[in-house]
């Protein structure tokens, strides 16, 4: 891959949360579309069937805990995961916007888990999780017009060296970093808390990576586990065509 990218979580996210994981996975040559069959099986299927985890409910209460412990409302503003499991639960329908975005959105809604998608060629630096200053900015939409925020010192965000890209841990995506039409370069973040079993991030994870092959065979992908054992990151599994496995070198 041209620049290594290297997501890292601060050591207060784990103090916050010992239970924290997440699976980063890194696509290079990802040629997006508006729709692709691939990522279509996978949405028609959760959107027909509103597969729902024994866990899931269990896993959005621990992240409404993990919110209202930096000082968030989660009924206000919950997770990105309860967001879509509302709509999916509700009228069976999901936001359309992209074939990739259509996809993890869909995965998130089936997994019961926050899942980010990230414009690697929009970031200065690498993405890092950790509690905001008070000094760092949000661009948004508000009242229908671009604007910049200051984040609230103590709230959770991923920032990289120009501000702020996710607000309140994985609520809100900034407009910099989204994943268009043009991107071939993403990244992606699944989030993980107990008591969602580590098996089922893997498989999440295994299926996003199983399909964005599909949307583009000759792709480069690796996966990496980042866990309170591994806060520096280690990246296990590059590639290719023949690489679906998003394992992170553990056993499922």
């Amino acid at each position: 891959m041209p620049r290594q990218f290297t997501p890292s979580i601060r050591s207060e996210i784990f103090e916050l949360r010992p239970d924290y994981c997440a699976l980063s996975i890194v696509a290079e040559g990802v040629q997006n579309a508006a729709r692709h069959r691939a990522s279509d099986e996978i949405i028609e299927t959760v959107r027909a069937a509103k597969p729902w985890p024994a866990w899931g409910d269990a896993h959005l209460d621990a992240w409404r805990a993990a919110y209202r412990g930096f000082g968030a409302k989660p009924q206000r503003t919950p997770s990105s995961a309860e967001a879509l499991a509302r709509r999916i639960q509700g009228d069976g329908q999901l936001p359309t916007i992209n074939a990739v975005v259509d996809l993890y959105n869909a995965l998130s809604a089936r997994f019961a888990v926050p899942i980010g998608g990230e414009n690697v060629a929009a970031y200065v630096g690498d993405p890092l999780l950790k509690r905001a200053t008070g000094h760092e900015t949000f661009d948004t939409v508000k009242d229908g017009s671009p604007c910049l925020e200051i984040v609230p010192a103590g709230e959770i965000v991923w920032a990289d060296e120009h501000g702020v890209t996710c607000r309140r841990w994985n609520w809100r995506q900034g407009l910099r970093t989204r994943i268009d039409a043009t991107t071939t370069r993403m990244w992606f973040v699944l989030e993980r808390l107990e008591p969602m079993p580590m098996p089922a991030l893997l498989e999440a994870g295994r299926l996003l990576i199983a399909t964005l092959l599909k949307l583009s065979p000759g792709a480069a992908i690796a996966s990496t586990i980042i866990d309170r054992a591994n806060v520096t990151p280690r990246a296990d599994e590059t590639r290719c065509d023949r690489c679906v496995s998003a394992s992170g070198g553990r056993s499922t």
